[in-house]
């Protein structure tokens, strides 16, 4: 039997990195007026790291038998968290903003401390994915720049997973133009990227066209050089785009007006294609897109829901069948199929129109912060992106809140003006999510973050001036103020 004591020790060899009797070695972190020395232990730093002994094996002993180390570009607060888990084992991210844990993370890689680098990398994945997303040009392209894609496995595999599936969050995103060229031709280069090919070559000219400001905002005014200077900045991606797996009224609409970055060989095979299609052509022809049917990502070894249970799941089951006996949990004849979850996929009010699009039998259960209440609503229609201000008519939309908590029993609300069952509007996703009735149930936020922003409502009626106005039978919701949210989660309902 062994007795073990690692907190103690943990402890007394924190305590030992303050103690300033016997160190022999310096290092100085940061630059300029940010710059800082720690003190450290020689035989500490060999035993706890290997870089740091290559380090020490080529650093000169001055007067005093202590060996400098400079390290320029790491941050005074990063390294003390290093040198704390040099001596101790342990660091605390509670209270460290995201992007000093990704700074540590790199730096932690650095310096070799593999343990400590997966260990943040997996974190960050699993519990910081709208950050993540959020800062994917910048991350995305250290990776895919420096090489570190087999030293962060699992951060390029989570960019890889969004970019083939949901293309739209990267390119439609604010910072898509500031793309490193090597991050945009990695992305090109996919065979699974789920994205029709015009559209893929828009963003490449959008790319190009952001690199240079002299460009004329108007295509018509370009000179034979400003088609040239364009040609150059994406002489990379041309060759990724398969030209031959356009439409005919693409081609024509499309690339046409850049015919003159194309080549007239590429141009001329082209035309022939569309002519006489069984003839060969001169031009290298890539293979099409694998495009999958649009199907929901699997999410393995994860719950089903982190805000709903099995009762709730039976509950909202029998609402969707208007039975008047609740299901059991064996005969439940619809299962749950995730597609979005606002803490991995981000709580952006545009997310939710880009991985929804399209998709029919919903439901939307969000849990409201500071309460016990979760509340939600059925669609039993396709969510459609690019509607613009248009109610959606149905009779078997309805709201809900469940009993979880305090809350003692499950509300149902059915619609009740079929016209007005929901709102879809394409020109207003940047700040509000699914909209059920007028602002019966609303996820809503004028910051871009459901969790950040006290916009999200439910409310009962409105007063349009003739009278008061219900598309819900009853309100889902004791108070009518507005409030944000802890997390949200969108579901498919399958049949069994």
């Amino acid at each position: 039997m062994s007795f073990k004591f690692f907190d103690k020790l943990s402890q007394d060899f924190s305590e030992l990195l303050n103690d300033k009797k016997e160190y022999n070695v310096v290092i100085e972190v940061g630059k300029e007026e940010n710059k800082k020395s720690f003190t450290s232990h020689s035989v500490v730093l060999r035993y706890r790291s290997t870089h740091f002994t290559k380090e020490l094996e080529n650093t000169v002993t001055n007067e005093n038998n202590v060996k400098t180390v400079i390290k320029p570009n790491i941050s005074t607060q990063i390294f003390e968290i290093i040198l704390k888990y040099i001596y101790g084992g342990v660091i605390t991210i509670e209270n460290i903003e995201t992007k000093i844990i990704y700074e540590l993370m790199i730096v932690a890689n650095e310096l070799e401390f593999e343990e400590l680098s997966k260990k943040l990398e997996s974190y960050l994945v699993e519990s910081k994915a709208s950050w993540l997303r959020t800062h994917f040009s910048r991350i995305y392209h250290s990776i895919v720049d420096n090489n570190k894609c087999n030293e962060f496995k699992g951060l390029n595999q989570f960019y890889n997973d969004i970019i083939t599936k949901h293309p739209n969050l990267i390119f439609e995103s604010e910072d898509f133009t500031s793309l490193q060229e090597a991050a945009l031709i990695s992305i090109l280069e996919k065979d699974s990227l789920q994205l029709e090919e015009i559209k893929i070559w828009d963003y490449v000219i959008k790319w190009g066209i952001a690199q240079n400001s002299t460009f004329p905002p108007n295509l018509e005014e370009w000179s034979k050089e400003n088609f040239k200077t364009l040609k150059v900045i994406i002489q990379q991606c041309l060759p990724l785009i398969r030209y031959f797996h356009i439409p005919e009224k693409d081609v024509w609409e499309k690339l046409k007006p850049y015919r003159k970055i194309l080549g007239m060989q590429l141009w001329d095979d082209l035309n022939q294609r569309l002519i006489f299609p069984n003839q060969p052509v001169k031009s290298l022809v890539l293979p099409a897109r694998i495009i999958s049917n649009p199907e929901l990502p699997q999410r393995i070894n994860e719950l089903i829901s982190t805000i709903i249970s099995e009762e709730h799941v039976a509950e909202i089951s029998t609402w969707i069948d208007s039975k008047s006996t609740i299901y059991s949990f064996a005969n439940v004849p619809y299962k749950l199929q995730l597609i979005l979850r606002g803490s991995k996929d981000g709580f952006h009010p545009k997310t939710f129109w880009d991985m929804c699009n399209g998709q029919a039998g919903t439901i939307v259960v969000a849990k409201v912060a500071g309460t016990d209440e979760i509340l939600g609503g059925y669609n039993p229609l396709a969510w459609d992106s690019k509607t613009q201000s248009t109610y959606m008519e149905t009779n078997d939309s309805f709201i809900f809140s469940l009993k979880n908590g305090n809350i003692q029993n499950s509300i149902l609300s059915r619609v009740k003006n079929k016209t007005r069952a929901l709102y879809y509007n394409s020109n207003d996703q940047t700040t509000c999510g699914p909209r059920f009735g007028y602002r019966e149930f609303l996820l809503k936020s004028d910051v871009s973050d459901f969790t950040k922003d006290k916009r999200c409502l439910s409310s009962y009626c409105y007063y349009s001036g003739s009278g008061y106005v219900y598309y819900y039978e009853k309100r889902i919701r004791t108070a009518n103020e507005e409030f944000s949210i802890l997390d949200y989660e969108v579901f498919k309902i399958i049949k069994k």
